[in-house]
């Protein structure tokens, strides 16, 4: 067993503490000065994703279907649908599915191999909603190539983590959108492969002496709400999912976020992990997190999930009533509902409910 294993905890505070410091960090990017991300060379991973097998994903699809299962909730149809990167073909293919509404979809992505391989699909397959293949080639700037005003709805499935202005691209979305459109979104939240997090950074400390950075910083549950209302987008909504994908192996959980082009695109980042410290990470997962007793059970993957829903603003959406307008008293509404809450006290005696 490797020593990185094998050592006491008080050995470890340090490469534990740095491995909670890694885990925690969040991004909340707040101008496109923070250049955090190299647009150009996450276009390169999408291009290299596009020449995999387009067959069914597990988490891709869950996501996918969560993400767009809120369309269930609204009683009105959306015709024009702009679709923004990351998990784009799942998107296209629920939008056929389950919103016979939409009458035309338009693919935005960095990466035009990408694009050229969801023609190539669509064109091959029995759906029959027209779509349009936009290519984004402003990676520095992270300008939509968009027309204010066009859309019904813009769906964002797993692609926003990867944006660096955030809360820029965020308001270019809601002047894409009509008034009372709809935006959908989905990003990796901050504990996504907390595990790897962990195994590396441990790994790091033993082999290296030092920790780098190999994951991403990701945005906390408690920063999204703060995207949608300063984008401009009103009654704004965030939920979370956890959702955990079983691998044989740490090389089996790396091979697959290459095919989701979900590899380190940090602008300061190693060039590469020496194979030592690659080895022991893989090592030290297996032995924290694989099931004692059980390796064909192989290692869980934690994937943290937060869903965002906002509207485009429209005088025709139910807000607040001003203050000192309300028509009924709370005396009255105690009045019309029966006893107050202190004739029910008096009316309990112990011991009952």
């Amino acid at each position: 067993m490797l020593r990185a294993v094998a050592r006491s905890k008080d050995a470890h505070s340090e490469a534990w503490r740095q491995a909670a410091y890694l885990l925690h960090t969040s991004v909340t990017a707040s101008d496109s000065s923070l250049n955090i991300f190299d647009g150009e060379l996450k276009a390169r991973h999408r291009d290299r994703a596009a020449r995999y097998d387009p067959g069914p994903d597990p988490l891709l699809d869950e996501v996918a279907d969560r993400l767009l299962d809120r369309l269930k909730d609204c009683t009105r149809a959306f015709e024009s649908v702009l679709v923004l990167g990351g998990a784009g073909r799942q998107v296209a293919e629920r939008l056929e599915r389950e919103a016979p509404g939409t009458r035309h979809v338009t693919h935005v992505d960095t990466s035009q191999a990408m694009l050229d391989a969801l023609a190539r699909l669509h064109a091959a397959s029995a759906r029959s909603t027209p779509q349009t293949y936009v290519h984004w080639t402003d990676t520095r700037n992270e300008t939509l190539p968009v027309a204010p005003g066009t859309y019904d709805a813009v769906v964002a499935c797993l692609g926003l983590h990867w944006i660096n202005d955030v809360p820029g691209v965020l308001t270019q979305c809601r002047h894409a959108l009509k008034p009372d459109g709809l935006f959908l979104g989905a990003m990796l939240g901050g504990t996504t492969l907390q595990e790897l997090r962990i195994a590396c950074t441990l790994a790091q400390q033993e082999r290296e002496g030092g920790v780098a950075p190999r994951l991403s910083p990701l945005a906390q549950v408690r920063d999204a709400g703060n995207l949608l209302t300063r984008a401009g987008l009103t009654i704004p909504a965030v939920d979370v999912d956890d959702i955990q994908v079983q691998y044989r192996d740490a090389m089996q959980l790396v091979r697959h976020l290459r095919q989701l082009a979900e590899t380190n695109a940090l602008t300061q980042r190693r060039a590469f992990l020496p194979r030592d410290s690659a080895l022991a990470t893989a090592a030290i997962y297996s032995s924290l997190f694989g099931k004692e007793g059980e390796p064909e059970q192989g290692i869980p993957a934690t994937f943290q999930v937060i869903y965002l829903t906002g509207w485009a603003p429209d005088p025709s959406q139910r807000g607040p009533a001003r203050r000192g307008t309300a028509t009924v008293s709370f005396g009255d509404l105690q009045k019309d509902l029966g006893a107050g809450p202190q004739a029910a006290d008096e009316s309990q005696k112990p011991g009952t409910i």
